[in-house]
């Protein structure tokens, strides 16, 4: 699987760039995680996701607590799908193609333990709705996999030094149950919440 898509190598060569990004690929992207990796990827609460189908493309917000994304091979990362709106805009989309990017972000500072403080995967993912996956992990409702094609730790001097001030009370964990939220609730969906809960 090429790094560079053709798009990329068009723009590339048009603005000068692709010595650089030769470079860059040949110094930065690697292919297996290791423990750097591992520590920078299970010390943070949340990351984004990008998936794509023929009709739709989306990025979604992943969040729990801290070590809900796991490393579970040099080529793997696991995490729980929680309870969400039933939308499954990310997993109808994994169903369609495989191939996703996630991205990695700490805002407390430039680096961590001397980490990059911004790390992008792509690879392809899985839907793995097995009992065995699911258990000892708390709200989750199916586990995700991603078999690693790519790892690029790059430059975090646009991210902004913010301080996390207090974990979601909705992020699943043992010895916790997550309230209801409040969307749930509302006139346009009530119905159905309450129908399900009788």
């Amino acid at each position: 699987m090429d790094f560079y898509s053709d798009g990329m190598r068009e723009l590339q060569d048009r603005y000068e760039g692709r010595a650089v990004a030769d470079r860059l690929e040949a110094h930065r992207m690697r292919t297996e995680l290791n423990e750097d990796d591992r520590r920078l990827i299970e010390s943070v609460p949340f990351f984004f996701l990008a998936t794509a189908s023929a009709e739709s493309v989306d990025c979604s917000f992943k969040g729990g607590e801290p070590g809900f994304v796991r490393v579970t091979g040099d080529r793997e990362l696991v995490w729980p799908d929680y309870d969400g709106n039933r939308m499954y805009r990310s997993l109808g989309n994994i169903r369609e193609n495989q191939r996703v990017g996630l991205l990695f972000l700490r805002f407390d500072g430039q680096n961590f333990d001397g980490l990059a403080a911004r790390m992008r995967i792509n690879g392809r993912a899985s839907i793995d709705e097995s009992q065995e996956a699911l258990e000892s992990l708390p709200g989750a409702k199916r586990l995700v996999r991603v078999a690693v094609d790519h790892i690029f730790p790059n430059c975090p001097r646009y991210i902004p030094h913010m301080e996390m001030v207090e974990p979601s009370e909705y992020a699943p964990r043992n010895g916790h149950v997550p309230p209801e939220p409040e969307w749930k609730s509302r006139d346009f969906v009530k119905d159905i919440f309450n129908a399900e809960g009788a």
